[in-house]
């Protein structure tokens, strides 16, 4: 059976990081690219907050260029997705969807985090046109213009205020009549004039003809006194949580209670010598590519470490 020195999950800025510093290591790293070949970065159209792009970059051609990167310092790149882990001794043994199983001494696991959508039809049909999940990532495209954000809770209002200071206008979806975020994050989005809160409201669906340009809404759905009504907006932006990629590891690896994958502190460490986790899987709080990249550099130095340490 094949062993690897080290293994990567993930193809977005953690995992092609991981395998950069991995490769000038000489770790021979191979990158398994996942469901989702680039990372749920490549759903973003421009990027223009990554550090060393001046104009801004697309998002697809930045994740080619550190493909690129990671494989010119000897890094293999397989499509393939892993179905199975077992973590329970060294090597580590990997099985995926090709039917293929693979063993290794360090695994790196940037498997990322999913956004929660509604399920409408139009969030996919709009996506990129006007649809995102990531309001740090996209509100630079929408100053001075009318957006909404969808959620009650801490998140929404973060982002419903971020956006404010963008944004001409911003609506705020809220489907129960109270927001569930705390006493400051509440008092910040009512004391902004910018933001308007939509109480007992649910989305239907967004219209538009070259990009959202609007979206249809129910107040107060399956009462005698609904109403359902338009608005007229430029972005919709979800804030409704985010789902870590991490199902395949819950009984092996400590995860905290929505599913994130618990480090060593700061350390990309995690309960179990040799498997490190970067990226969006293990951080609830910043979701960026340039944090992401960050984490994929410290777990990569950490490999190295441990490979050395074990004589491997």
């Amino acid at each position: 059976m094949e062993i690897l020195r080290t293994l990567i999950l993930g193809s977005g800025p953690a995992g092609y990081t991981a395998a950069i510093y991995a490769g000038r290591a000489g770790l021979n790293p191979v990158v398994y690219e996942g469901l989702q070949p680039g990372g749920q970065l490549t759903q973003t159209t421009e990027i223009e907050n990554f550090p060393g792009y001046p104009e801004g970059v697309d998002a697809n051609e930045m994740m080619d260029d550190l493909r690129k990167q990671a494989e010119r310092f000897g890094t293999e790149v397989r499509s393939a997705v892993c179905t199975k882990a077992d973590l329970s001794a060294h090597p580590f043994t990997l099985t995926f969807d090709d039917e293929s199983v693979v063993q290794c001494h360090t695994l790196v696991i940037a498997t990322g985090a999913s956004a929660k959508y509604l399920g409408l039809a139009d969030e996919e049909k709009y996506r990129g046109q006007g649809v995102s999940a990531c309001a740090t990532c996209d509100g630079f495209f929408y100053r001075k213009r009318v957006v909404a954000v969808v959620g009650g809770g801490d998140t929404a209002c973060e982002e419903a205020t971020y956006l404010a200071g963008l944004a001409k206008k911003v609506y705020l979806i809220v489907r129960k009549d109270y927001l569930r975020a705390s006493k400051a994050m509440q008092d910040r989005v009512f004391n902004n004039e910018k933001i308007e809160v939509l109480f007992e409201c649910n989305t239907l669906g967004l219209f538009g003809e070259d990009g959202v340009e609007g979206a249809h809404l129910v107040r107060r759905k399956g009462q005698p006194d609904e109403e359902k009504f338009d608005i007229a907006i430029d972005g919709f932006f979800l804030a409704i949580g985010h789902r870590p990629n991490s199902e395949l590891f819950r009984g092996q690896l400590d995860l905290d209670e929505i599913g994130y994958i618990k480090t060593d502190g700061p350390s990309p460490r995690t309960n179990i010598p040799g498997v490190y986790a970067a990226g969006d899987v293990a951080d609830p709080y910043y979701r960026q590519a340039i944090v992401a990249a960050a984490s994929g550099c410290k777990a990569a130095m950490e490999a190295e470490k441990y490979l050395q340490a074990e004589n491997l």
